[in-house]
């Protein structure tokens, strides 16, 4: 009976899961765990003195986890989903906050939590439930949002980027307040309220840096350094740069690039840059096309969809998995300042993996709920 009771189940989850955007995700995870072999290997073999499949023998493990862990909030009732959200960002902001305490320093940022197995970084964790929790916010009136739950939004939203700056974590914060603009724009905000609330966002960051000139004023010397090189250190902006450029369309071959030994952290934070320059600039298109083809469908998805909260979530979610690939792109190809932003699925890192699966799970179970008038 009970062997019965779960081949039903499972018929039912595959019956109304989003099978487009399941088999995406899948395949963003598998070749995440093919580009982890090719940019980590001479990195724990050569210069680490590890063995070889070090690195990648972790992220194997992260990826399939990862993997296990997206089918499983996928599976979550919707009901369930939307009482556990409050609670869940909760811990997450408990554990963000540990981080000043606890937290390990690397490079002069303070992001991470030591675990018995990897270093885990909060934020990764907090950004798909942080979308999660406003648009619960800005939905509790199924009519109208009303100006408090704004305001009560923008709180939320100011507190994380306090405790963000303060690591310092620039990127992640910028991320937030893009993806948080999202949310307020499709919920139906007024434009000179959001024209205000991003007035006061730049205010307030202004004030920060002026009366923390110390602690901030790496933020301006990367901005002097991106309009102007002269100014500055750009090795590893311009090394990525090279590495798209000499892997041309078709790419130098795998493991045969050399950016992931000049630059430090290329499997994070340069991953795009890798891939183009051993497998070519063609194999970076379709990548970009599958995350674009994602948020596409998330998108379309969220149109149909007549309840409030799914349709902001998911119009949030899309727009922080945008927002962060194309930061990420945008770092490598020198269109914006150097920030340490990883590209979902595909970098490595547990903590990386981790914010993928509760990201993609999430969709996953946004959108089982109708299916569109098409087969999949």
């Amino acid at each position: 009976m009970l062997k019965n009771f779960f081949k039903e189940n499972v018929k039912n989850y595959w019956r109304n899961i989003n099978k487009t955007i399941f088999v995406c995700f899948l395949m963003l995870f598998i070749l995440g765990i093919f580009f982890s072999f090719s940019s980590t290997s001479s990195l724990a073999g050569e210069r680490l003195n590890k063995d070889y499949y070090f690195f990648f023998s972790k992220h194997l493990i992260f990826a399939i986890s990862a993997i296990f862990l997206m089918i499983l909030i996928s599976f979550i009732q919707i009901n369930l989903f939307k009482k556990i959200i409050i609670p869940i960002f909760i811990i997450a902001l408990i554990s963000l906050v540990l981080v000043f305490f606890l937290g390990v320093e690397v490079k002069g940022s303070k992001r991470w939590l030591n675990l018995l197995f990897f270093r885990f970084q909060p934020i990764e964790f907090m950004k798909p439930f942080f979308i999660v929790t406003i648009a619960q916010i800005l939905s509790k009136n199924n009519q109208n949002t009303s100006n408090s739950s704004y305001f009560l939004s923008f709180l939320v939203l100011t507190t994380l980027c306090i405790i963000l700056l303060n690591q310092p974590d620039v990127g992640q914060a910028v991320l937030l307040i893009l993806s948080w603009s999202a949310v307020v724009f499709i919920s139906g905000i007024k434009l000179i309220y959001i024209l205000s609330l991003f007035g006061l966002i730049l205010t307030s960051l202004a004030g920060l840096l002026f009366i923390l000139p110390d602690k901030f004023s790496y933020i301006f010397k990367r901005i002097e350094t991106f309009f102007d090189p002269t100014k500055g250190d750009r090795f590893q902006s311009n090394n990525a740069l090279d590495a798209i450029r000499e892997g041309g369309i078709t790419g130098q071959g795998m493991g045969e690039g050399t950016l992931k030994d000049r630059v430090p952290e290329a499997h994070t934070d340069y991953i795009i840059s890798v891939i183009a320059e051993e497998f070519g600039s063609i194999i970076s298109i379709i990548l970009i096309c599958i995350f674009l083809y994602i948020s596409f469908r998330i998108i379309k998805f969220a149109l149909s969809e007549n309840d409030k909260f799914i349709k902001i979530s998911l119009s949030g979610l899309a727009a922080l998995l945008i927002f962060q690939t194309f930061i990420h792109i945008g770092v490598n190809t020198s269109l914006l300042p150097t920030t340490g932003m990883t590209l979902p699925f595909l970098s490595y890192g547990g903590s990386s993996m981790i914010g993928s699966a509760i990201l993609a799970g999430t969709i996953l179970n946004f959108t089982r709920r109708k299916l569109f008038n098409e087969s999949y």
